[in-house]
């Protein structure tokens, strides 16, 4: 469990100048006009492998993902990287099982790549007038402890000082010795909340996935609609992310891209365990790599808000928070500078808009850098002798090493 805690609780930062980026052949391979450049959706005649030819930049990026593969020892590697919306590359590298190819095509399990949507839908909610981020979540869930004092804001930008379940002890302990049990979000926010505050609500940060429990069921509570309906209907649908699912059970759409991990001492295969602990009923997501793609554009140019929502998705007033107090450790209360930094629900790292979930042998990574319009989308799974971490992560940063030399990912 040291590697989901690793890669969930990064943070990272915005650069705001938006240089310019020079990306040779992906630039001209890639280029679009600005009317195709603002359109989302859809994965043409499916998600597949790209034409395979050789030289150039799409080359390149299989031949880095390649080579990444063997130094982490990993099973496989699906990958996708598009400019101005068109595809540069896509492809699948290595075995879901032994003797069964990885297809782009494959489903895997994508973790907090569904935090960005909870807070478009947030903002949105913000947008139509029906709350404000300032709101206490006492108004929708007067039952929980410290409701009166922590806000929707605070929620989804992890100011509110409640502990991480994920680092709990006895949490991780049941957690290892039960893979496949069904958690409910009130069994683990309950480990949360028998810790005390790390501090006085919005005065300081600290990742809880205890955070993305509570907005889900406020969120809920707002509009009377479940969590999967929410995300179908404001985010996944208008985005033509149609292999993007919602789930309530640890099922993976066919065909699935299996995960193996040694995170109980043991190689075993992970697949079919319960993700339940992971995010809100309903916002525990599977997708393919093409929507993934999607995503990393969408979340990184707030296609589903206002340019002044956007602004605040990036900065809610995390900037200048975070530090070690007497009460919270430097590896928890973090510091969040302009180059580094969490919004709602996105990371920002260097000029990079990212996500990056890692649990239970999966491991995905998605990121936009807007003054290259460079989305790039990498899922993986681990051999027997994968380090610790994101190795998803890994694989994005050398890619994005070799496109865009001048604007490394720095998480």
């Amino acid at each position: 469990m040291n590697r989901t805690r690793t890669a969930l609780l990064c943070a990272a930062s915005l650069l705001a100048a938006t240089l310019p980026l020079t990306l040779g052949a992906a630039t001209a391979t890639a280029h679009s006009t600005d009317a195709a450049d603002a359109a989302f959706g859809g994965n043409g005649d499916g998600c597949v492998t790209s034409p395979r030819h050789p030289g150039g930049q799409a080359g390149d990026v299989v031949d880095v993902a390649r080579q990444a593969k063997k130094d982490l020892d990993l099973n496989a590697v699906l990958l996708k990287v598009t400019v101005d919306g068109r595809n540069l590359v896509t492809d699948a590298l290595g075995e879901s099982m032994t003797g069964v190819p990885a297809e782009p095509a494959m489903h895997f399990r994508a973790g907090s790549v569904v935090f960005p949507y909870m807070a478009d839908v947030l903002l949105q909610l913000v947008e139509e007038g029906r709350v404000s981020l300032d709101d206490p979540v006492s108004r929708w869930l007067p039952e929980l402890p410290h409701s009166r004092q922590i806000t929707l804001r605070m929620l989804g930008s992890n100011t509110s000082g409640l502990h991480d379940y994920v680092t709990d002890p006895a949490f991780l302990a049941e957690l290892e010795a039960h893979p496949f049990k069904h958690w409910t979000p009130e069994e683990v926010v309950a480990f949360s909340l028998s810790h005390p505050l790390w501090y006085e609500p919005g005065t300081n940060w600290s990742y809880s996935h205890a955070n993305y429990q509570i907005l889900g069921a406020a969120l809920e509570r707002i509009t009377g609609t479940p969590m999967g309906q929410l995300l179908r209907e404001r985010a996944f649908d208008p985005l033509g992310m149609d292999e993007t699912t919602g789930n309530l059970t640890p099922d993976i759409p066919s065909p699935v891209l299996h995960a193996f991990t040694s995170e109980r001492g043991t190689y075993e295969e992970s697949t079919f365990w319960n993700p339940s602990w992971t995010a809100y009923p309903g916002a525990v997501i599977t997708s393919d790599i093409c929507d993934l793609a999607t995503s990393a554009r969408a979340v990184g140019t707030g296609a589903l808000l206002s340019p002044s929502s956007f602004k605040v998705q990036l900065d809610p007033g995390t900037v200048g928070l975070g530090g070690p107090t007497a009460t919270c450790p430097a590896t928890v209360c973090i510091a969040q500078t302009e180059a580094q930094h969490f919004g709602l629900g996105v990371i920002v790292s260097h000029g990079w808009i990212v996500q990056n979930p890692s649990f239970s042998g999966y491991a995905a990574f998605q990121a936009y850098l807007p003054s290259a319009h460079l989305a790039i989308a990498v899922s993986t799974t681990k051999g027997p002798n994968a380090p610790d971490g994101n190795t998803a992560e890994v694989v994005g940063q050398r890619i994005a090493a070799l496109l865009a030399p001048g604007h490394p990912i720095g998480l």
